[in-house]
């Protein structure tokens, strides 16, 4: 019998070594899999016992498939009462495509047709379709115009071994984790009792698969179905004694396990899910789970050797690469400081995180998680080892739009000369722009903006906190050097400006799309109640993008909080509503605030709340805000304020916003709810932003960017721009 084992890709080797190693007849690798041959005992054993493989599937036939005629006379060709009963159940797994076949639906409705047609025809009984349990699983390949049958003895995918009932985030799939092993050299290990530690175990998969080969445990034993187990060739005695044989192995195996196997993780009801996990693996007894911070990581004492491997976080959600920057940083230390002598292996979706390790890699190795890939880095610790990185010349630059939030509690660090002058050039802003701040009641500024160009970051004080936006470099400085320029502005602020550590919260800006703006990115829920010109305000420094107050528009929320009284006020595009609760603050008969982000919106109406003003004269609308004003007819406002963002694509919007290319309409749109002697302040932050001209020719239009920029953004002269426009 002809076989093919599936794998994902990437593993191929590493199938290939492990069918040799089951003695199947004549393996052959091939992209996402193997083939071998052999009887029923092989392909049992394959079920059985491989860690790696996702499929076993027999061959049946292989025929010319251009057309869908031409699948089905092939289908009809087998004799497919030899593989299933005439009443039994079947589901159809179909890949591929032809120029008469270009949907893999419609390609497994052929196939199961022509099996149910010749069943019918025979026996006068019609199959039914089972996706989930059917008693026959066909599997039908399509690849240059020829189709390969096969019966999928394996069932359900083999990575699913049945003690996974539950799993943490991004969970690994088992023989995935099973092939680190592998690569590792984790057999050969175990037989020499070395342990095995996971730092970040998670659900515990990496030591479940550990304690599995070290205890010779056919993976496939948990498992209550194949598929073959209603197929009409499947030889039940010939399977019945594979299993006995494993079940065997497996009391012998337990018996003589000596590794250590220890997994730590910091969230505890992930440990919960990892000891249910190993509970039903069999296995609960050999595995020692605790819930340690990575800052806790230590050498076992009773192991002279071992293997650390984990599967690290590597960035899932925008705003986590300068918190992992400190994680792998972290991690890399504690195996220079307990583990020498010992393997560490790191299986990530980022390999540039690997380097901020500082640890040489001895083999490398090109995987894929899913679809994401990957690399598995494998490091022997050698006592008091530094690898030497070479840092490439370059200076951070680039300020893009949007930030992306991460807190930082950096570990200190010893100050360059670059870092000292750094920390003087923040002495002499802070005494500058403090006095006047100082006098002109303002808690909330800037106070630094890439002064030193090799320190490319945005600080700003909120009271007590301090919010430190590291621009994103290019690709061309090493990201190395990168974050060591930014440990050292995190480490020089406490000092220099008397704040806690803990009060210094570190983003990295970089260019957003859609509603990445809107989305949240950590759980933190720590609202500051700041001052801005009588307005208490809340500002979240770590959970968004952005903190919920932009300190740039600070001169026009106060022209605005001065324009107010007694006036109807609309703002667009609206954010968390401090605009409008300055008009509020300075008497407005109403204001309505509109945008398509209900978390900001109820971000505003706490801000209201806070500073005991009401729905009744103060309206908050969820909209599409072009969208809302072309819906609108009439004046009806004497005051706007239209702050679009640069650009969003978010599936929010009715359609994709560019404001160079839509400014025209947005500012006539606007213009149509004005009333005769109203006034409309139209804002953005595109750097390379041009007014049209024709707008002169309709309207007033008076550029006040100048007088809307304080003194502590006028580095930054282009954080926006900003127009007052009214009727001529």
């Amino acid at each position: 019998m002809k076989f093919f084992a599936t794998c994902p890709k990437g593993l191929e080797p590493v199938l290939f070594d492990e069918l040799q190693a089951l003695n199947v007849d004549a393996p052959k690798q091939t992209l996402a899999g193997v083939y071998f041959s052999g009887g029923l005992e092989a392909a049992y054993r394959a079920c059985l016992w491989s860690r790696v493989a996702n499929r076993i599937l027999l061959e049946l036939q292989r025929c010319p498939a251009e057309t869908a005629d031409q699948l089905y006379q092939g289908v009809q060709q087998l004799k497919w009462l030899e593989h299933m009963r005439p009443e039994g159940t079947l589901t159809i797994d179909f890949t591929g495509q032809s120029e008469g076949i270009n949907h893999s639906r419609f390609g497994a409705q052929k196939v199961k047709d022509a099996i149910v047609d010749q069943i019918r025809d025979e026996t006068g009984r019609r199959p039914s379709v089972d996706r989930l349990k059917p008693d026959l699983r066909v599997n039908v390949h399509l690849q240059r115009g020829e189709a390969t049958i096969a019966v999928d003895i394996s069932g359900d995918s083999l990575h699913r071994r049945g003690y996974r009932l539950q799993s943490g985030s991004a969970p690994m799939k088992e023989n995935l984790a099973a092939a680190l092993l592998y690569r590792c050299g984790w057999p050969e290990k175990a037989a020499q009792g070395q342990a095995l530690l996971d730092p970040m175990c998670g659900s515990g998969t990496l030591l479940i698969e550990g304690v599995l080969m070290a205890a010779d445990i056919a993976p496939g034993l948990l498992r209550r179905d194949y598929g073959f187990t209603y197929w009409t060739q499947h030889n039940s005695s010939l399977w019945k004694s594979l299993v006995e044989e494993a079940q065997q192995r497996r009391e012998a195996g337990l018996k003589v396990v000596s590794s250590r196997f220890e997994g730590f993780d910091a969230d505890a009801k992930v440990l919960n899910i990892a000891r249910d996990n190993a509970r039903r693996a069999g296995v609960e007894g050999l595995i020692h789970l605790e819930r340690r911070e990575l800052s806790r990581l230590s050498h076992p004492a009773t192991d002279a050797q071992g293997l650390v491997v984990t599967n690290p976080p590597y960035g899932e959600r925008l705003g986590d690469e300068p918190t992992l920057f400190f994680l792998y940083q972290h991690l890399g230390e504690r195996l220079k400081a307990e583990f020498a002598g010992w393997q560490a292996a790191v299986f990530t979706g980022n390999p540039e995180l690997c380097r901020m390790m500082k640890l040489a890699a001895d083999k490398t190795y090109k995987l894929y998680n899913g679809a994401i890939p990957s690399q598995l880095q494998i490091f022997n610790i050698r006592a008091r080892q530094e690898a030497e990185l070479a840092e490439s010349e370059g200076l951070m630059e680039g300020q893009p739009d949007n930030r992306e939030p991460a807190v930082a509690d950096a570990a200190p660090v010893e100050l360059s000369d670059g870092a000292q002058m750094l920390a003087n050039r923040l002495r002499k802003n802070f005494k500058q722009l403090g006095k006047w701040a100082r006098r002109q009641e303002i808690t909330c500024y800037r106070l630094y903006d890439a002064d030193l160009p090799e320190y490319s970051a945005a600080i700003d004080i909120y009271d007590d906190w301090v919010h430190v936006q590291e621009y994103q470099a290019p690709k061309s400085v090493d990201v190395v050097k990168a974050f060591a320029r930014l440990q050292e502005i995190v480490a020089v602020l406490p000092s220099v400006l008397g704040v806690p550590a803990a009060h210094v919260v570190l983003k990295q800006r970089r260019r957003q799309q859609g509603s990445s703006q809107y989305e949240k990115q950590d759980q933190t829920a720590h609202f500051i109640d700041i001052t801005e010109g009588g307005c208490r305000i809340l500002v979240n420094l770590e959970d968004y993008l952005d903190t919920g107050l932009f300190l740039d528009h600070r001169p026009v929320r106060m022209q605005i909080q001065q324009e107010a009284k007694g006036k109807d006020f609309l703002n667009l595009f609206c954010y968390t509503a401090t605009a409008s609760l300055h008009a509020a603050q300075g008497g407005a008969r109403s204001t309505t605030s509109i945008d398509m982000s209900a978390t900001y919106l109820n971000w505003a109406k706490k801000n209201f709340a806070l500073n005991g003003f009401s729905e009744a004269r103060n309206h908050f609308i969820q909209e599409d805000c072009i969208r809302w004003l072309k819906a609108q007819k009439g004046e009806g406002y004497d005051l706007i304020f239209l702050d679009p963002p640069t650009f969003s694509n978010s599936k929010r919007m009715h359609d994709v916003l560019d404001v160079q290319r839509d400014h025209v309409e947005l500012i006539s749109l606007a213009m149509g709810l004005l009333r005769p002697e109203g006034k409309l302040i139209f804002s953005n932050n595109y750097r390379r932003f041009k007014i049209d001209p024709q707008l002169a020719e309709r309207y007033r239009v008076v550029d006040i960017t100048r007088k809307s920029i304080d003194l502590d953004f006028k580095r930054s002269s282009k954080i926006h721009q900003c127009f007052e426009i009214s009727a001529l």
